[in-house]
């Protein structure tokens, strides 16, 4: 068998460390159409919440979303849609796997950081939190386990991701090699803050429960998300950040509609708009970053200064904002800008 580029990484490593050793509900901004699965408690550790956002791409969506599905994994899986103009909702709602246990459309998209945050919200503290991108396909079967068994062996780990992979060009930023007996995985350097790539990327990424009681949210201040998050728990906690090794994926941003599974309820006029062409026109996320980047530098300076905690808070929980540092306007500005250049 083929070895996977973190395999190629981590072999001469790791063979001198063991020669040593769905209800509708309205909710309260009144943007939110929402069906959740009402579930009883249980004395077991909760399983892992996915975060699963979708944002038009229905065909790649489909085809992504089946795969994970296909798992006979335990897992609750929590699907927004960030309200796409193509039948991405439409779909959304027709499916029926048990483990999906809510199902919400923003009527206005405000932007990933917005979502993720909403997210955030609902799930139990005891339970891992896993965001995947809908241009994520997880070619690696029991993917779940896998993540699991690094959170194990290493406590120190509060996230891990996989690398990009195709049609990106793999990147891996500057790394140490851990190993645990027969578990790895490669912890970041680094996090430069400001540094080009020198982060774990967010297209498959899990963030264990003891971190986020110490971290609170993605920031929405700054609004830079995986960029922002790894130098925050690298510099700024007690946690380490790195790439699981055992997991491949691949991003294909297109398909061809000769072979997308939902051309036959589609309804777009595909002469004048795919999936793919509305998704491209309304990703605005690189503008975002070219845009307010100062804020991403300020909000660092901040915490080297001592003016705030790693702790970041959130518009979805008001209380959060009461007991920490909380720049509204800033926060505000970025969901605007999505609100007015990606709906």
């Amino acid at each position: 068998m083929k070895e996977s580029f973190f395999s190629n990484i981590l072999s001469g490593f790791t063979k001198k460390s063991k020669e040593i050793e769905e209800i509708g509900e309205t909710k309260e901004n009144n943007n939110i159409e929402e069906i959740n699965e009402i579930t009883t408690s249980s004395v077991q550790k909760s399983p892992p919440y996915i975060h699963y956002v979708t944002f038009n791409r229905l065909g790649v969506t489909i085809k992504n979303l089946t795969n994970i599905l296909d798992s006979d994994e335990d897992f609750e899986m929590h699907i927004i849609d960030c309200n796409s103009k193509d039948d991405t909702w439409e779909y959304i709602q027709s499916l029926t796997d048990s483990r999906i246990k809510s199902k919400t459309r923003f009527e206005m998209n405000r932007g990933p950081i917005y979502a993720l945050n909403y997210a955030l919200t609902k799930r139990k503290p005891d339970q891992y939190f896993i965001n995947i991108d809908s241009d994520t396909y997880i070619k690696t079967k029991n993917w779940i386990s896998r993540f699991m068994e690094v959170f194990e062996a290493f406590p120190e780990v509060g996230v891990l991701g996989v690398m990009r992979d195709k049609p990106y060009p793999r990147f891996m930023p500057p790394i140490i090699p851990r190993v645990n007996g027969d578990i790895s995985y490669l912890e970041l350097k680094n996090a430069e803050i400001g540094g080009i790539m020198d982060f774990v990327p967010g297209q498959l990424q899990c963030l264990s429960p003891e971190l986020i009681a110490e971290i609170g949210y993605w920031c929405e201040e700054n609004g830079y998300g995986d960029a922002e998050l790894s130098p925050r728990v690298k510099h700024y906690t007690p946690f380490t950040v790195g790439f699981l090794t055992t997991v491949e994926i691949d991003m294909k941003q297109t398909l061809g509609c000769n072979e997308c599974k939902a051309r036959d309820f589609c309804k777009l006029s595909k002469s004048i708009n795919t999936c793919y062409s509305i998704s491209k026109k309304s990703n605005k996320n690189e503008s975002f970053a070219l845009k307010f980047k100062w804020k991403y530098l300020e909000t660092f300076k901040e915490l080297e200064e001592g003016k705030r905690t790693a702790y970041c808070a959130s518009i979805h929980d008001p209380e959060s904002i009461k007991n920490n540092v909380y720049n509204q306007e800033w926060a505000n500005e970025n969901f605007d800008f999505y609100l007015n250049n990606s709906n």
